[in-house]
């Protein structure tokens, strides 16, 4: 996974596709084969430890909590304190600056994140993930629940994130979601790689 590229993993179910990226975040270490971060050999003990050093998981049901307004998801775990109180009108503002940095325009802030579109709820994850530091965001079927046209606001902000700097892994069952945005693809099979362009 270089910066400023999509490497698309393909595959059926079964295939090793959540497997990698359990590894990848650090929620199950790896038996065998090499793991290579900025050139050292790493083992993630957590996905703190996988955070820390640059690389977000945006899994399928997005880790958001649909009740809390879209301000308090996207610092969620990161709060801003002002003494013993939240910050919360520096929070409301960097989330709103950061979200339209990619585009993104929600309007209110306030308003419970349950009642956004899938779309707006994926590019809510990649946003933070972004603002938090990350250097690869791994994607796991991000459009595996969208319509037509929320899947293409995601793929949009997918090369958003990767004309940014970024270097992403879409992990996906879509060929052509994979041709629109991907510059590497790996195809896994029962494990293995049955192709590497």
């Amino acid at each position: 996974v270089r910066p400023g590229e999509v490497t698309c993993v393909l595959g059926d179910n079964g295939a090793g596709k959540s497997t990698l990226i359990k590894i990848m975040s650090g929620l199950h270490d790896y038996t065998s084969g090499t793991m290579l971060v900025a050139g050292d050999e790493r083992h993630f003990s957590s996905p703190r430890k996988s955070l820390a050093s640059g690389i977000a998981t945006v899994y399928q049901d997005l880790a958001l909590a649909p009740l809390q307004s879209v301000w308090r998801n996207f610092f969620m775990g990161n709060e801003l304190r002002k003494g013993p109180f939240l910050d919360a009108a520096r929070m409301r503002s960097i989330a709103d600056e950061e979200l339209q940095k990619m585009g993104i325009h929600i309007g209110d802030l306030d308003r419970p994140v349950g009642g956004l579109s899938g779309g707006q709820k994926q590019c809510i994850a990649i946003a933070r993930a972004i603002y938090f530091g990350a250097k690869v965001i791994i994607l796991d079927e991000p459009t595996a629940a969208l319509g037509v046209k929320q899947s293409g606001v995601v793929l949009k902000y997918i090369q958003a994130a990767r004309d940014a700097g970024l270097g992403v892994v879409l992990i996906t069952h879509n060929p052509h979601h994979a041709y629109l945005v991907g510059n590497r693809f790996l195809v896994l099979k029962l494990g293995g790689v049955a192709l590497d362009k």
